[in-house]
Parts: C-alpha cells; sequence; structure tokens
C-alpha cells in the first residue's frame, strides 16, 4: 500500500527535478518546462533496477529491486533523479509484488533519463502543431511528456514488447493521456498512422530504417541513434525531402541507446576457435585497439566511424588479447600485445583490422574532424556517412 502523502512527497520532489533541470539548462522551453512539472514520473516506475557498488563473486553486477514496498523513499527519490531505471533485463519481465535480485544481464528496457528525454524531443525540434511517431515506449513516461507539450491526438508511440507496452499504457491511462498506442517493431515505423511531422526513437539501428525515411513527411525529421556489434553509436537528424531521400548532419554528445531488439548482435562463438584459424604469421598494427577502446570522448567517436568499415565485426578481450569475428564472412583478427606494440593476425576475406586502420589514417589525416562537420545521405542506393576529407563510409544495407 502507498503511503497516504505520496502525492505530496512526489509534487515536492517533481518540482525539485524541474528546478535542477531548468538550472542545469536543460528546460529552457516553457512548454518542456511546463510538461515536466506535469507529468508524474512515479507512475511509470511502479519498480526498477539499481546497481550496488560491489560486483558478486562472478564479476557480475548486482542489481537490486527497488520498490515503494521495499524502500518507499529511495524508490521515490531515484524516481524523480535524473537518473535511468533500469525496468527489464533480457526480455524478463519482472514480477514487482515480489522482485528477486538480478546478477549480471542484458537490460532491454528503462526508463530513460529525463534530461536525455528533453534534449531528444528538443534536438528534434519538436514544435506544436506536429505529429510524432515515438518508437520505443518503454515505460511511457517520455510519450506522456510528449502528450503533455502536443496534445494525446498528435501523438503515436509503439513497443516492440507486449507486456511493456500494457504497462505502459495502463500508466498513461490513469493520468490522462490517451496516445496512439501500438505493439511493432519500430524497424518498420506505423503505417497506419503515417505520415508524421516527425519520428524519434529511443532505441538504436545499425542503419536508418527504411520504412521511417518513408513515413516522415516531405520536410520532416527524423532522430534516431544509430549502432551496432562494435557497440560504437552517433545520432543523426534527417530531414526528409521525399522519395525516401534524406539527409542530416551527426550531433554531437555521447549518447547511447539499447539496440532494437532486431539489430542486436547475434552470439558468434568461442573466441578461442575463430583464432585458432588464423595463419601464424603477424603484422605490427599501425593503430592499438585503445584508439577505439578507451573512456574518451574520441574513441567513442571513432568506434562508431570503425564499425562503419567492419560493420558486422563483433570485439572482445580475453586475456589481453583482442578478438575480432565477423560472423557473416567468417573473418577474424587477433591484436595481442608483445613489447610495446600489437601484433595483428588476420585472415578471411575481409581483413577486419586493416579496414578499421584505414579509417584512422583517414580521420588522423582530415584533422580528426568533430561529429557536427559529418553528413549521412539515405537515398535508393543506400546510406552514407560523408566528411569533405575522408572517404565516404557506407552503412550497412539491411
Amino acid at each position: 500500500m502507498m503511503p497516504a502523502d505520496l502525492e505530496t512527497d512526489s509534487a515536492r520532489l517533481r518540482e525539485a527535478m524541474t528546478r535542477a533541470l531548468a538550472k542545469d539548462g536543460v528546460l529552457t522551453d516553457p512548454a518542456w518546462k511546463q510538461a515536466v512539472a506535469e507529468v508524474p514520473r512515479h507512475r511509470f516506475v511502479p519498480g526498477f533496477y539499481l546497481p550496488t557498488d560491489e560486483p558478486d563473486g562472478q564479476g557480475l553486477t548486482v542489481w537490486e529491486p527497488v520498490t515503494a514496498g521495499l524502500d518507499y523513499d529511495r524508490w521515490l527519490a531515484a524516481a524523480y533523479s535524473d537518473s535511468t531505471l533500469i525496468t527489464q533485463f533480457d526480455s524478463d519481465e519482472p514480477d514487482w509484488r515480489q522482485p528477486a535480485t538480478r546478477h549480471g544481464g542484458a537490460p532491454t528496457s528503462s526508463s530513460t533519463l529525463p534530461s536525455l528525454v528533453l534534449r531528444m524531443w528538443s534536438d528534434a525540434d519538436l514544435q506544436e502543431g506536429h505529429t510524432v511517431l515515438e518508437i520505443g515506449t518503454g515505460t511511457g513516461y517520455s510519450t506522456a511528456l510528449a502528450c503533455e507539450r502536443l496534445g494525446s491526438g498528435r501523438v503515436t508511440s509503439v513497443e516492440v514488447d507486449g507486456r511493456r507496452l500494457e504497462t505502459a499504457a495502463g500508466a498513461l491511462h490513469e493520468c490522462g493521456y490517451t496516445p496512439t498506442l501500438a505493439v511493432a517493431d519500430g524497424l518498420y515505423g506505423y503505417w497506419p498512422e503515417a505520415h508524421f511531422d516527425r519520428i524519434v526513437a529511443a532505441c538504436s539501428f545499425r542503419a536508418v530504417p527504411r520504412a521511417l525515411l518513408a513515413q516522415a513527411r516531405e520536410g520532416g525529421k527524423i532522430l534516431v541513434t544509430l549502432s551496432g556489434w562494435l557497440h560504437g553509436y552517433a545520432r543523426v537528424l534527417l530531414t526528409t525531402a521525399g522519395d525516401g531521400i534524406a539527409e542530416g548532419r551527426l550531433l554531437s554528445g555521447t549518447v547511447s541507446f539499447m539496440s532494437a531488439r532486431t539489430h542486436t548482435a547475434p552470439a558468434f562463438g568461442n573466441p578461442a576457435h575463430w583464432a585458432a584459424g588464423l595463419p601464424d604469421e603477424f603484422r605490427v598494427a599501425r593503430h592499438g585497439p585503445e584508439r577505439i577502446t578507451e573512456a574518451t570522448e574520441e574513441a567513442f567517436r571513432l568506434r562508431f566511424l570503425a564499425q562503419c568499415a567492419v560493420p558486422d565485426a563483433q570485439m572482445t578481450t580475453v586475456g589481453g588479447v583482442v578478438h575480432l569475428a565477423d560472423v557473416v564472412t567468417g573473418s577474424a583478427a587477433t591484436l595481442t600485445p608483445h613489447e610495446g606494440v600489437w601484433q595483428v593476425r588476420e585472415g578471411g576475406r575481409v581483413r577486419l583490422w586493416e579496414r578499421v586502420e584505414h579509417v584512422l589514417d583517414a580521420y588522423d589525416a582530415a584533422g580528426r574532424p568533430e561529429p557536427e562537420t559529418f553528413t549521412l545521405r539515405a537515398d535508393e542506393d543506400g546510406q552514407c556517412l560523408r566528411h569533405p576529407r575522408m572517404p565516404d563510409l557506407p552503412l550497412p544495407r539491411l
């Protein structure tokens, strides 16, 4: 049972969150500020997981369930914090009446931190009178903000997980919001409500889905996060010109979203099996893997560019050795540290690390350009990332 003073407590914390977001420069638009002040986020997160400080004996993150029944103060404070709240792992819907601690697992649904939700809506240039398609309803909180800003009749939101959508729909309707909701794969948009002024994806794709290009009005905008199997990310805001043609620049920052479930990386097997088929000969790498793996903003950007060069490759490190494997072509590579250098062994149709090095060479020669200097063009011939001082980088055809 909820405490009698829940509404008072939540209103106080919601007001504090609104003030904090405004102070941080997130809420510059009065209409969005009003939306944040009105939408009760706690209604959309009856339960979620928070990580403990220490991993378990196997090195896995320990995730503790948080609900009002378990710890009211912690639950409500987290609900009105500017943080992402994980609500599901491995597509396994929790029973929040009797939640259990989790060890490891892949997050598959969450309530995105409010500042990022607002940044997405702002970056998409969402204005009064627009119709919008949101891909990835999740908990429904971001949907509620859009409804508060535009009116429910102008908002369509799709979610691939029917159980997630059922929970979100209940929370939305209890709060008085009635957007168009549907269980659907965002890869295909939602034709029954097309065409849209804005399309915003709260998940990431390996390339911009062609259905989205067709479902935006001419002159409409599509905001998506691009990702891939190397876990490289880039956000792009495209403006459509009709006939499946769209163009736009990459956006700044280091934002990442969960992959659309149909675009998640496949299991690739045992790295030792891939390495066993490589030739004994090696060469010294021109660039080490740290160029794309370090915890820096530049490495974050470079990982996406490298991923464009080897879109079907995956990477893992075992015992200090970096393994790359491509399940599509059967190609593989290893990078082994030895006396201050990296020794590269490669095999298969695609020389994976050699391709990555060519991109890194071009990036350095171009003066290490910022993301905003890259343009993505999508047309009937495919999708290509362009820069005036670098070779074109095609995105995978899906």
